[in-house]
């Protein structure tokens, strides 16, 4: 049977970054899939991590930048990126912020992030 999700689960987060999750560990107890809003302000960036999980970021509006072993890729509003489980990746956003959804196979954990902060 179909589940309505009527109201996300906001994610408390440091540095500004709203993350309203539909889908996903918290919400609705699914640990095979996370769709996730995401709102990050200006200058926005995170540590590096290597995931276990694939993550496909579809950019709304701003800039998503994605530092990877091979470089830096930048995501403009109304392209994605799929980054691949054991990479390593840091995300990053332009200037003016950036909207976008994230959505991780398996579902999104900080435990299966594994951040490389410290």
């Amino acid at each position: 049977m179909p589940q309505l999700i009527d109201s996300p689960t906001r994610i408390p987060v440091p540095g500004g970054k709203v993350i309203d999750e539909y889908v996903g560990r918290v919400t609705t107890s699914t640990e095979s899939l996370s769709v996730a809003h995401m709102k990050a302000p200006p200058g926005w960036d995170e540590p590096a991590q290597v995931p276990e999980f694939d993550e496909v970021t579809l950019v709304l509006a701003g800039l998503v930048r994605v530092e990877h072993d091979g470089g830096v890729l930048e995501v403009p509003a109304g392209q994605a990126v799929l980054t691949r489980a054991g990479e390593q990746v840091r995300y990053s956003v332009g200037d003016e912020g950036a909207e976008y959804v994230a959505v991780c196979l398996p579902a999104f954990a900080p435990e299966l992030a594994h951040r490389l902060d410290g």
